[in-house]
């Protein structure tokens, strides 16, 4: 029997004395609209973003959702000079998540979890492992129990050309 995302998100949070929320979320056509329809500010829906490096491995960023990865900010962090975003089949079996239910909660992998310093002393809203939901936990506790290295890893928004 396999375990769903949802529990895996659940176990692994227990696991780390992590309290989560699990909220179901209607269908919503971008990350502005699910935030709407969750009470919240874009910038407390959080992407996990997973980030191949150039030796194969993987780690997570952390994103507010009124923000976007700095590809430089990040592999100064990082210590790299190359990172990118794999495929989402790639994302998927690194992580055992479909994208836009990726967490770092009950990853099939413990990646690195770099996080972008605004997330700091906020409560926020993680993919919880299945579409349709969303994982609301204390960032602090969860850069805490990640031991995520907080930086400034990211960028305003640029507008998308139409």
């Amino acid at each position: 029997m396999t375990t769903s995302g949802r529990d895996r998100v659940i176990d692994d949070a227990a696991r780390r004395g992590l309290a989560v929320e699990i909220v179901e979320r209607p269908p919503a056509n971008s990350l502005e609209e699910a935030a709407e329809r969750l009470g919240l500010d874009p910038s407390a829906m959080v992407k996990t973003l997973v980030v191949k490096r150039h030796d194969g491995d993987f780690v997570f960023a952390l994103v507010p959702g009124d923000r976007q990865i700095s590809w430089a900010k990040l592999r100064a962090v990082v210590g790299v000079n190359k990172l990118s975003l794999p495929h989402q089949d790639v994302a998927r079996d690194a992580t055992g998540y479909e994208r836009g239910t990726i967490t770092p909660l009950g990853s099939t992998t413990a990646w690195p979890v770099f996080a972008d310093e605004r997330v700091i002393g906020r409560r926020i809203a993680l993919g919880a492992g299945e579409h349709g939901l969303s994982a609301f936990v204390d960032a602090d506790a969860l850069l805490d129990a990640y031991g995520a290295t907080v930086a400034d890893i990211t960028d305003e928004l640029t507008p998308r050309q139409a």
